[in-house]
């Protein structure tokens, strides 16, 4: 079903992929977009706002820059709704919690089906509205069972967390990973989306920011391949197991709000 396309690259994706280089920006009217970064784990944060309303999400923050987050939102004078998780992080933790401590009102959401604890609980075909921008929510399962992908039909592009990285995907070797799930929610429900589209991830380890349908369609060197060339590949990347995980994941499953390293514990603490 899914057949390689590397070497079956014809006229009609190739001129998709040469419009995408000059539309890479975020295409939403009236919304703003910023791309956050934390050096120790590689992972993207992501602000989108509706400029009229200044109704805002922060997507994946982390614990230890949750201060430079919630300082940017009330710098722009944001309404921060909601701190979503594209599914449960196993090599950092969020920083959900200090930001519902830090940004009053705002209000925590993950996918109901990753087992994490918060405020909304959302479902493949929910729509998550700020203002006048709507996301909507499509499972995307294989890295974890909760992961969920983001898209903005609006601004063309959709933030897709572990399950696709930029010329890569997420490790499918612990937390239910699963190659064989991943590979068909990433055809299904990423790839399917129009070519122009951008995507951004959870993480770039190469300084890479963002990409689009149509590349991830050309160069993504496992995800190009059929399923069981992808499948065994995956099973056989050799890859360290995560350093974080012992303490992100129990952390992560009550949005960084328990269970925490003392350092960190006290951090929350502090904002009580």
């Amino acid at each position: 079903m899914y057949a390689s396309i590397g070497s079956k690259l014809s006229r009609n994706l190739l001129a998709p992929l040469a419009f995408s280089f000059r539309t890479m920006s975020v295409q939403a009217q009236d919304m703003l977009f910023r791309q956050l970064f934390d050096r120790e784990t590689c992972t993207y944060t992501y602000l989108l706002a509706d400029a009229i309303t200044k109704d805002a999400v922060l997507i994946d923050p982390v614990i230890e820059l949750a201060e430079r987050d919630a300082t940017l939102v009330k710098e722009l004078g944001l309404n921060l709704k909601y701190v979503m998780n594209t599914h449960v992080h196993a090599d950092h933790i969020t920083g959900t919690g200090l930001l519902k401590k830090l940004v009053p009102g705002c209000k925590s959401l993950i996918a109901k089906v990753s087992g994490g604890i918060a405020d909304v609980l959302v479902e493949d075909g929910d729509i998550v509205t700020f203002g006048n921008q709507k996301l909507e929510v499509r499972s995307t399962p294989g890295h974890t069972n909760g992961c969920s992908t983001y898209v903005s039909h609006a601004g063309k592009f959709a933030m897709t967390g572990d399950a696709l990285l930029i010329r890569g995907c997420g490790r499918t070797d612990f937390q239910e990973g699963s190659a064989e799930t991943l590979y068909q929610s990433v055809h299904s429900q990423i790839l399917s989306l129009p070519n122009e589209f951008s995507l951004y991830p959870a993480h770039d380890y190469k300084g890479q920011t963002v990409t689009t349908v149509a590349e991830e369609k050309v160069y993504n060197p496992r995800l190009t391949k059929p399923l069981e060339e992808f499948v065994d590949i995956m099973n056989n990347l050799g890859l360290a197991y995560p350093k974080k995980i012992d303490i992100s994941l129990p952390a992560n499953k009550v949005c960084g709000l328990y269970n925490l390293p003392e350092d960190l514990a006290a951090k929350l603490e502090d904002k009580k």
